[in-house]
């Protein structure tokens, strides 16, 4: 701790590390640059940018499928759903719910059936 200020000095492995992006225009320049290096230099340029060949294979591929769109940053985490298929889920949902309301009444039609058969034998047998 300086004893001239409040201020603790942070440390470096303990700093919380982000992801490096880059935009579709910085992966075109970057593989324009790396491109235009001479043969031995190539990997010394990968470690001075934190690069990976891997990456710029990647970038190529990427770009070859799909030009300079193909190299734009996808969102990350689970692709929306198509509207045809929310609206399948809360069909089922509702089939599901019906079905229930369904057997419930079924149940309830067949105790009162049950009911009216005993009720019906005993009138029966007691006005005899």
């Amino acid at each position: 701790m300086n004893p001239s200020t409040n201020e603790v000095p942070t440390e470096p492995r303990l700093e919380r590390r982000t992801r490096r992006r880059f935009s579709a225009q910085e992966k075109v320049d970057l593989l324009h640059e790396f491109d235009e290096l001479p043969r031995g230099t190539k990997g010394a340029w990968l470690r001075r940018q934190g690069l990976y060949a891997g990456q710029l294979s990647n970038w190529r591929k990427q770009q070859a499928e799909s030009g300079a769109q193909g190299l734009e940053s996808k969102k990350s985490g689970r692709k929306p759903k198509d509207e045809r298929d929310r609206r399948i889920e809360v069909l089922e949902r509702e089939n599901r719910r019906l079905n229930k309301r369904i057997a419930v009444a079924e149940g309830l039609v067949d105790l009162q059936k049950k009911w009216s058969e005993l009720l019906g034998d005993e009138t029966n047998g007691s006005s005899r």
